[in-house]
């Protein structure tokens, strides 16, 4: 799950691309990029696409519901599982407590509609509201559907009247660099994957390419789009190089030719127990990218 690329719901034309972009995950929007009065017509076409062009795409199909505070998130499901998707995004999650209520409201959906148990996974949005990113900690264990925690800055900045969430050179403010973290930190305690945020100058492909190579070396695994242009640079970030895949595979060989021992020597230098755990974890994002060691 390395991109995830929002596409509006009420749109075919600009659903029709998304899925045609090669992003590992097509979010399709109920939420921000439709207007109030679109809401309905959203539903039918997103659930109406999704069941026609499955077979066309290699992306997993998210959705990306209202939040639970607006009242219309009942009517979104009871439109989208039928349509069988992969997952649901939840925005403005205030804490684990929402994504288990979300998990009920999806096991009944599910029973409705023949889907197996649990058949739906849940990425929530954990930093547009200030409870949310105070509750981070709240989501390990919160629900076998959780996949993952990514996080938001627009939101939160009019939460909390912040007039920008960026300096003057582009950098996040402090608040919002904290909400970056405590997603890194929220995920690895959940021990689901770390979603970076969307980068909303698509144009600036330098800037977003940095942008990238700096959340993938800081633990996020993945990073969501709103153009298909962006999906590509993405995949490229977030796949592992063949150098790295190639020295985690020779850590994870020699540890295990050393009976899993606590420090094992590789030309010259020491390994130890968290260097297993990371070229495991390496060794892992490689295959769910398609590459071999």
């Amino acid at each position: 799950m390395r991109s995830l690329l929002f596409v509006p719901g009420d749109s075919e034309r600009k659903l029709e691309k998304g899925f045609a972009a090669g992003a590992d995950v097509v979010i399709v929007d109920l939420e921000d990029s439709v207007a109030p009065q679109n809401k309905a017509t959203a539903r039918d076409t997103a659930a109406s696409f999704i069941l026609e062009h499955r077979g066309q795409t290699s992306s997993s199909i998210y959705v990306r519901v209202n939040d639970l505070s607006t009242g219309l998130t009942d009517d979104d499901l009871a439109a989208l599982v039928a349509a069988r998707p992969d997952g649901i995004m939840l925005p403005k999650s205030n804490s684990g407590q929402d994504v288990q209520q979300l998990a009920a409201k999806l096991r009944v959906r599910e029973a409705e509609n023949g889907l197996t148990d649990g058949a739906i996974r849940i990425l929530p949005i954990i930093t547009e509201t200030p409870a949310g990113v105070l509750a981070a900690a709240t989501y390990a264990g919160a629900s076998a559907r959780l996949i993952g925690l990514t996080w938001g800055a627009e939101d939160l900045s009019a939460a909390i009247g912040a007039r920008s969430a960026r300096d003057g050179q582009g950098r996040y403010t402090d608040v919002f660099r904290h909400a970056r973290l405590t997603t890194i930190l929220a995920a690895g305690a959940a021990e689901v994957a770390a979603i970076d945020t969307v980068f909303p100058n698509f144009r600036d492909i330098a800037a977003f390419s940095t942008e990238c190579a700096e959340a993938e070396r800081d633990g996020f695994t993945g990073k969501m789009a709103i153009h298909p242009d962006q999906v590509p640079v993405i995949n490229a970030a977030f796949t592992p190089s063949p150098d790295a895949v190639s020295q985690s595979a020779a850590i994870v060989s020699a540890f295990q030719a050393a009976g899993n021992p606590g420090v094992v020597g590789i030309d010259g230098k020491m390994y130890d127990r968290p260097h297993l755990r990371l070229a495991e974890r390496l060794l892992a994002r490689a295959r769910a990218a398609g590459v071999s060691a």
